[in-house]
């Protein structure tokens, strides 16, 4: 910051409370408590720095995004560049840009299978709310115009337009809100560690299965138009469904002409260790994948929704004389969005950032893992930089603790106080660090985890929620 144009940190956190609107804000503690002012990075690359100059190393990747991590001079010389040239002009209309065609052949050439058709929009929920409308559409054209329902699985997260939320299965974000309950329909969630006493992952999975082609034909098949799924459910607890549960559902899907969407939001671009998690990870070629986060790691908002060609070649038939396909925003394919993807997948791909997920991710598991030995934690779980660690009140019955103790929250403040970031969700808390992460970094995450989860265990103990 400049020295001749200090910021006033006091004045900017009022203003933050008297006109500004946060996402998922808890206004039960926003007016008193306002928000914690991070004004810099740190050149580790993985810590941010607040208003009064103390570091925090980022334990959720800003919001599961920051992949390549912080302070890259050449993602922010690659957006100078493209703005300096042509910062930005409408791609309605045949017109495009050359980071907007070049990003859209990178990205078919690195998804799986025959996905090589790209729309932008910017950001997750949009993206995912463009799938439904083109999803629609191309039943339309094809003389399906009751393939309308879409299916998808509670405490699946999808994004937060209408049409997006209504996907998502969170029923905690839901509450005072509307959603579309005729449109979207909820199978349970594959939580293996939720699953019945006795029952094999096996078992359950075969009864997580047999439920999606229950709902299909609940609804009618002429009526299910797609299914939503992430390869890891992520803002409802990370949850790791059981083996062969995606095939299995594809499977379903392909028997009753139903479009599968992989909602990568989360997991593409590194996350799990690949470009794309779907068929790597999973071994599945969805009918279309979503993704957002980790396409630009942040550093400007883009999403993008990429269609197999089965279902471009339908779409992009004129459905009457002198129609057009009329759907878009003012800043699909934004130009300078696209540069700094493009420059984000070349810094991924030079320094092979897939390969260093693959190497520190098992060790970030394992020492996570060592946590299970305290009191509350009930379950770790997650795959590479993407993790859970669920708290319970009791390891056995995993009954959980009374709601009002706010235990994610409570984890989380002990370790912001340490310097970390983790994300609390009610009694989980979920880690998502930039790809960057070292082993330094994951033993120092660790650490603060365990001290944080001790002394919450014992101010619940104190307060007799334990």
């Amino acid at each position: 910051m400049s020295s001749k144009n200090p910021i006033d940190m006091k004045d900017v956190w009022q203003k933050d409370i008297d006109h500004y609107i946060h996402p998922w804000t808890d206004f039960s503690t926003f007016k008193q408590e306002g928000s914690l002012i991070l004004s810099d990075t740190d050149t580790d690359g993985v810590s941010v720095i607040d208003g009064d100059g103390k570091k925090y190393l980022d334990g959720i990747g800003g919001l599961w995004c920051v992949n390549i991590g912080y302070g890259r001079e050449e993602v922010a010389q690659a957006a100078f560049d493209q703005m300096k040239q042509m910062h930005y002009f409408s791609a309605f209309g045949h017109h495009t840009s050359a980071p907007a065609a070049l990003l859209a052949a990178k990205l078919a050439e690195l998804a799986p299978g025959n996905l090589n058709h790209v729309f932008y929009g910017c950001g997750g929920s949009v993206a995912n709310d463009t799938a439904v409308r083109i999803i629609h559409f191309y039943f339309n054209q094809l003389g399906k115009p009751t393939k309308k329902k879409i299916i998808s699985r509670t405490d699946g997260y999808h994004g937060s337009t209408y049409i997006s939320m209504s996907i998502t299965g969170v029923k905690f974000d839901h509450i005072g809100f509307d959603i579309d309950k005729e449109l979207v329909h909820h199978i349970s969630c594959p939580n293996p560690y939720r699953r019945p006493h006795g029952m094999s992952e096996e078992e359950f999975c075969d009864l997580k299965v047999q439920e999606l082609e229950d709902k299909i034909l609940e609804l009618g098949p002429d009526n299910v138009a797609a299914f939503f799924a992430e390869p890891i459910m992520g803002a409802g607890g990370v949850i790791v469904q059981p083996k062969g549960y995606h095939k299995r559902i594809l499977a379903v899907c392909r028997k009753y002409g139903v479009l599968y969407v992989s909602d990568e939001v989360v997991t593409a671009f590194g996350r799990l260790g690949h470009m794309f998690a779907s068929e790597d990870e999973f071994e599945i070629v969805p009918d279309i994948i979503t993704c957002a986060k980790g396409l630009t790691s942040a550093y400007m908002p883009l999403g993008a929704t990429i269609l197999s060609d089965d279902i471009y070649e339908v779409i992009s038939k004129p459905q009457a004389d002198g129609a057009i396909f009329t759907h878009g925003f003012t800043y699909s394919g934004h130009p300078v969005s696209c540069a700094v993807a493009l420059k984000n997948i070349e810094i991924m791909e030079r320094e092979n950032i897939c390969g260093h997920v693959q190497e520190i991710g098992p060790y970030f598991e394992a020492q996570l893992k060592t946590l299970s030995d305290l009191q509350i934690v009930g379950d770790v779980r997650g795959c590479k930089f993407m993790m859970c660690i669920e708290n319970v009140a009791n390891k056995e019955s995993k009954e959980l603790i009374d709601p009002e103790a706010k235990v994610g929250n409570r984890i989380a403040d002990h370790c912001q106080k340490r310097g970390l970031i983790v994300r609390p969700l009610a009694h989980m808390n979920v880690l998502s660090p930039p790809l960057v992460l070292n082993k330094a970094h994951v033993d120092f995450m660790v650490r603060t985890l365990r001290e944080s989860i001790e002394e919450t265990t014992a101010d619940l103990k104190a307060e007799g929620f334990l």
